[in-house]
């Protein structure tokens, strides 16, 4: 699977010691990123040619010519690139098919533990441990009494006050790189990821769809579904991912972002 090819490219670089650039919006970039966005292009443009990609580590087109796409590719070869550097294992792989503004298929591999994660609209979400395991169908669940929250390992916790008014002040937190938040919810190990602060869209795509298709949701703080390929900027508005379908989480914002 071409995930599997980018992860390895990773981890040979990951194996050894590796220089690390600051891009001009100060994040980190490494050899891994480029390789791993090597082996996805080519991969993809095998798959299918005609088919527009963007990608956190290429060259974006502008919104003249992507206001138009109804179907692309959206990929982040290396998210979680601060804890690649950390050699923590909390990065992903993450690529996901765009059509109609939303993901409707979306791959998350983490290279260190070998864990994936498939999902395709209308067929589920899947598991692998390991590669070559079996595959496991997985799934969201009731919110956990008390909630486990999974939250950013490199990021602010300018969230945790809206968290308190929204789940009580017994939940717990689980600190997680890149994607893995996502998909930590979609097995229904955890409940609740609230983002406060800029991402881009090819850090939730992928993710996304996993969590969706596993039966829970991503909302933007107006209680609508991230949508992608909105306009000029590729940043996404902050949002909230959970489990349980069955909570109205848009009057639950409402009401902890208006006290």
């Amino acid at each position: 699977m071409l995930a599997r090819e980018a992860g390895e490219a990773i981890l040979e670089v990951y194996r050894q010691d590796f220089d690390v650039e600051m891009k001009d919006d100060r994040s980190p970039l490494t050899a891994a990123d480029l390789a791993a966005q090597r082996v996805i292009a080519a991969g993809l443009a095998r798959l299918e040619p005609s088919l527009p990609m963007v990608s956190e580590e290429a060259s974006q087109q502008a919104w003249e010519q992507r206001r138009d796409w109804s179907r692309y590719w959206l990929v982040d070869p290396l998210d979680g690139t601060r804890e690649f550097v950390k050699r923590n294992g909390e990065f992903t792989v993450n690529i996901a098919l765009i059509e109609q503004h939303r993901p409707v298929l979306g791959v998350v591999l983490a290279p260190v533990t070998g864990e994936l994660f498939v999902a395709a609209q209308g067929h589920g979400a899947w598991w692998q441990a390991e590669a070559g395991g079996d595959w496991e169908r997985i799934s969201t669940r009731a919110l956990a009494q008390p909630p486990l929250v999974a939250g950013s390992r490199s990021h602010g916790s300018a969230q945790e006050q809206v968290l308190r008014r929204m789940l009580g002040d017994d939940y717990r937190l689980q600190p997680l790189g890149s994607s893995l938040k996502f998909c930590l919810i979609a097995r229904g190990a955890a409940d609740v990821y609230l983002r406060r602060g800029p991402t881009c869209e090819w850090d939730t795509a992928a993710a996304q769809c996993v969590l969706e298709q596993a039966g829970g949701q991503v909302l933007d703080l107006h209680g609508e579904p991230l949508r992608y390929n909105r306009g000029e900027s590729l940043l996404n508005p902050e949002f909230i991912a959970v489990g349980d379908r069955g909570i109205d989480w848009t009057t639950q914002l409402s009401r902890a972002l208006a006290d």
